[in-house]
């Protein structure tokens, strides 16, 4: 077995993003994620990469733009505010066909709103964020061994399919400390000819671009890009199950919303009722087929988190109205206890 250390989660995402390659962070400091911006600040000049502090979130994410653009392997970080001054960046890296990765520590809002745990971006994440048709693939660890795991997973994507990926936490994950082991298999990056890293008069010149004038032209483009984002939806669905086999009612949540969720399942079983958990681990490309199968059997879900109702929507779609899909959220900061998915299970278990 692997030694395990006792880290932060952010402090976790910064380690491994260095583990698997990445030598160039770009950021902002940002409650409650500005440990990883603290960080790399300490490791990256130790081992020959480049830490900066931009003057902003709008200047740090076109400096991971131009990193990734000349093939390196890349990586900011902010919290919800900071990513939305991001969007416009994220844009255009989904326009340029760029690999990169990008933390979001959630926290309250909308506007500064607070600091304490959320995950009110859901849309913003999932839906784009972003001016234009794009996709970024979203991961949702739920721990801190899956912080680490999913930085790993993140790097390999962006670069498998030559587009953002973000891992969407929340404050709580990101504060929380827990044992994680670094002991990962690594993928080879792989090879770049697109990037613009010199040609040493040996090829022809590389053009990173988004800017399209002939409307045919960016048609073209965004078919192309859609077609490979069909492929990642093929490819790419994560999810756990928990208790599902023989659960009438089931749960849908991430983050650390699933966390408490399964203490309650654990209650509800005590008193009899099956209750099991089916927990996105990407909610871009959403895992539809647990659902798909679970309605098969269940007679409702519920859907558990921290907005006032987003992953829900994602949930409706999947089910296809086929079962009663309802919400228990805390929003504004505030995490639901055990105990009241438990009265929200009771109801559902009633007939309310």
């Amino acid at each position: 077995m692997s030694e395990k250390v006792l880290m932060k989660g952010n402090e976790a995402i910064a380690e491994a993003a260095i583990i698997a390659g990445c030598r160039h962070y770009f950021g902002y400091p940002i409650t409650p994620q500005t440990e990883i911006a603290a960080y790399m600040a300490k490791r990256m000049p130790k081992i020959g990469g480049t830490f900066l502090q931009a003057e902003s979130e709008i200047a740090a994410i076109n400096m991971v733009y131009g990193a990734s653009a000349a093939g390196m392997r890349v990586m900011t970080s902010s919290s919800s505010p900071g990513i939305s001054l991001k969007s416009e960046g994220i844009s255009y890296i989904a326009g340029a066909d760029l690999p990169a990765v990008i933390v979001n520590a959630q926290r309250g809002g909308p506007g500064l709103g607070g600091i304490q745990p959320s995950q009110s971006d859901y849309f913003q994440a999932t839906r784009g964020g972003g001016h234009g048709d794009y996709h970024m693939i979203v991961l949702t660890p739920a721990s801190v061994q899956e912080m680490a795991e999913l930085t790993v997973k993140a790097f390999d994507l962006a670069d498998k399919y030559r587009m953002p990926v973000m891992i969407l936490a929340d404050g709580t994950i990101g504060q929380m400390m827990e044992p994680v082991s670094f002991d990962f298999k690594l993928n080879e990056p792989p090879a770049k000819p697109w990037a613009t890293n010199g040609t040493k008069m040996q090829r022809e010149h590389n053009i990173i671009n988004s800017l399209y004038l002939k409307p045919l032209d960016l048609e073209v483009e965004n078919m192309k890009r859609f077609e490979r984002y069909e492929i990642v939806k093929q490819n790419e669905p994560m999810y756990e199950e928990y208790m599902t086999d023989d659960a009438d009612i089931i749960l849908a949540a991430f983050g650390i919303a699933a966390r408490v969720c399964k203490n309650a399942i654990k209650k509800a079983r005590k008193e009899g009722i099956k209750v099991g958990l089916i927990r996105p681990i990407t909610v871009w490309p959403f895992p539809n087929e647990p659902f798909e199968k679970a309605v098969k059997t269940c007679k409702a879900i519920i859907s558990v988190e921290l907005s006032m109702g987003q992953l829900i929507e994602d949930v409706r779609l999947a089910t296809g109205g086929k079962v009663p899909v309802t919400l228990c959220n805390r929003v504004g900061g505030m995490i639901p206890e055990p105990e009241e998915i438990l009265e929200e299970i009771h109801r559902v278990a009633n007939g309310g």
